[in-house]
């Protein structure tokens, strides 16, 4: 389904509802044009979040009709919503991360992520592999669920997403003795870095699940 068009939509409910691009537009604390311009001429390219929001609960609409985020899908009672955040972690040469940013939630059952060791489940987030130097452990694709209060203090041997240079990569570490580390992919085609100084690791967090399409 296309996204649709929010100054299309705008413009659809004042039409709809009788209402005028002023009125609305002094609703918002703005001047008479605002809401005119922004429609009209696209400025502001979009609508700040307080003036979505204002403007969704007016006509009783969700926001994402009006550029907002989609709606969290309705949950069972005791289960525990993470976020997918609209970045990947390269298991390749490295991947920017400069788009990140929530789109949507999956929920898992608590005693599940317990069992996983997980201590706190809202430093927890899912984020996409992208590459094939984690194969066959990890897929282009995959989702990996990433314990993010399991990081930097924390540290040891196993598969972390961590953060070099401004991009997101995920790899394989093994620490030794001095403060020193290696980091490997699973994937023999890929170089690695079999001793580099602890410091100048720094991880987002530990890969604890992965879930694929089964193609």
């Amino acid at each position: 389904m296309a996204k649709s068009d929010p100054r299309a939509a705008l413009e659809r409910l004042i039409r709809e509802r009788g209402e005028d691009y002023a009125s609305l537009s002094r609703l918002l604390g703005r001047n008479a044009a605002y809401v005119q311009q922004y429609i009209k001429r696209g400025t502001p390219k979009r609508l700040d979040e307080r003036d979505r929001r204002l403007i969704a609960r007016y006509f009783n609409v969700d926001e994402s009709l009006l550029g907002g985020p989609p709606p969290e899908p309705p949950q069972e009672a005791g289960l525990v919503a993470i976020r997918r955040l609209d970045v990947g972690a390269s298991a390749g040469p490295g991947a920017l991360d400069s788009e990140e940013g929530a789109r949507g939630s999956m929920a898992f059952d608590p005693s599940w992520l317990r069992r996983l060791g997980v201590a706190e489940p809202a430093r927890l987030s899912l984020i996409r592999v992208e590459g094939d130097s984690m194969a066959p452990t990890l897929s282009d694709g995959d989702e990996i669920l990433v314990d993010g209060g399991d990081s930097a203090s924390r540290l040891r041997d196993g598969i972390y997403v961590l953060r070099i240079d401004h991009a997101l990569v995920v790899k394989r570490i093994a620490l030794g003795p001095g403060k020193r580390v290696s980091i490997r992919s699973d994937n023999e085609a890929y170089p690695g870095w079999p001793d580099c100084d602890l410091s100048t690791v720094h991880p987002v967090g530990r890969v604890i699940w992965s879930g694929r399409r089964i193609k």
